[in-house]
């Protein structure tokens, strides 16, 4: 295989982007963590919810101040394209980005310094000039935060079976329809929504606009309280909300295709995340074993104690390697490209089922470490246990990455 610009190597922008960030951690965003603190209104993991179940505006604002601050220090948007203001990094070292942020951050408000749902994607690179200034830049600059709105409540992998339409008007569009499980979709100032333009059309049937959360027909629904207990996830109702035609992404009809660039993205994101909090739980698990004693001995000592320890290690040291092998190869095929490679839905799909089942691995046995410690309600063993067994849903099940390996494997 020829590497390319796919090295798995880690470059020297990717060593100089986590040496800024180490350094923005400690000057940026532990004065904020700590006045989150003094506020007494929870963590970034584990938040004060208000009388509507929303996550409290005060951990909200806290990593809005981050994000913020992020993008002055230019840290925030590694992943987007160069010609648009990001930072034109390859998977492969967005790979080595991720997982220095998730290691380094745990689950602190440093998480938030990294564009993830809330900010710009690949998909949303393709709108108009005159979007770019009104959406994209906000974005970038992390002023105002999206929502990606794709899934409805009856509809979540077949996209195509969605329900929510849009019908010319003029040069406008009017858009009808309800939209489920959209993380963010409390907060969101702009919502990249996926609706039906030519029904019948396969693929070509979707289109994607960029909408004002505040339009006139916009409201933001009931919060859905989820297991990840962060108040984030909800509905949004769309009632002849008027969009103007600058506001479709790339084309009429390209729906399909910038929705998946979008959910692909996530997919592959998995393997920086998964690498970088199994570190972090090994850590802390090898921690563990060396304070804890049981009859006098560290339980470190103990051989069941050192298999469990040996068995995340092996899981990360896996699934990270398959990762950072697939996103090399997905540089060279061109991870976002229009039409996408007929080789690169399989290696996606790889990336994201063995980061998925692997993470979850690693989540159970820390929490076994631990013992009645890592069962405690808002412990990092406990909340990470419960964000693994999510993991396995959003952006395509673990059933559906099998069902695209296979058929990589068949073609």
């Amino acid at each position: 295989m020829a590497m390319g610009t796919g090295t798995v190597v880690a470059s020297d922008r990717v060593t100089g982007y986590t040496s800024r960030f180490r350094a923005f951690l400690d000057a940026e965003v532990a004065p904020v963590a700590a006045e989150l603190d003094r506020a007494g209104v929870g963590t970034p993991w584990n938040p004060a919810l208000d009388a509507h179940g929303r996550m409290h505006a005060g951990v909200w604002e806290a990593r809005r101040e981050v994000q913020r601050r992020s993008a002055r220090a230019g840290l925030y948007n590694p992943h987007i394209s160069a010609d648009v203001g990001g930072g034109g990094f390859s998977r492969v070292e967005m790979q080595h980005v991720e997982e220095f942020v998730y290691r380094s951050s745990g689950l602190g408000l440093g998480l938030a310094a990294l564009g993830w749902t809330e900010g710009a994607s690949p998909a949303i690179e393709h709108c108009s000039d005159a979007a770019r200034g009104r959406y994209l830049a906000p974005l970038l600059a992390g002023e105002i935060t999206g929502a990606f709105c794709n899934t409805e409540t009856s509809v979540g992998t077949d996209v195509l079976a969605m329900e929510t339409r849009a019908h010319r008007d003029g040069t406008d569009w009017i858009i009808d329809g309800h939209k489920a499980w959209i993380t963010n979709s409390h907060f969101a100032d702009v919502l990249q929504v996926v609706a039906v333009t030519e029904a019948g059309a396969g693929t070509r049937s979707l289109t994607m606009f960029l909408v004002d959360a505040d339009a006139a027909g916009v409201t933001r629904g009931r919060d859905i309280p989820t297991m990840l207990a962060d108040g984030l996830t909800g509905e949004l109702a769309f009632d002849g909300v008027r969009v103007p035609a600058e506001n479709v992404v790339r084309e009429v009809g390209d729906g399909f295709a910038l929705a998946m660039a979008w959910i692909n993205w996530r997919r592959m994101c998995r393997g920086g995340m998964c690498a970088g909090w199994g570190s972090w739980l090994l850590a802390r698990a090898v921690d563990r074993a060396r304070r804890r004693t049981s009859g006098g001995r560290p339980i470190a000592e103990l051989q069941a104690v050192q298999h469990l320890l040996a068995d995340i290690d092996a899981d990360v040291y896996a699934a990270r390697a398959t990762s950072l092998v697939a996103q090399a190869e997905l540089d060279e095929l061109g991870p976002f490209a229009m039409p996408l490679h007929p080789d690169a839905p399989r290696l996606i799909s790889l990336i994201k089922i063995v980061n998925d089942e692997a993470f979850f691995r690693v989540a159970d046995r820390a929490v076994q470490v631990h013992g009645g410690t890592g069962l405690l309600a808002g412990s990092p063993e406990e909340k990470l246990f419960r964000v693994a067994r999510n993991l396995k849903i959003p952006a395509g099940t673990v059933e559906i990455q099998r069902n695209a390996i296979a058929r990589g494997l068949l073609r």
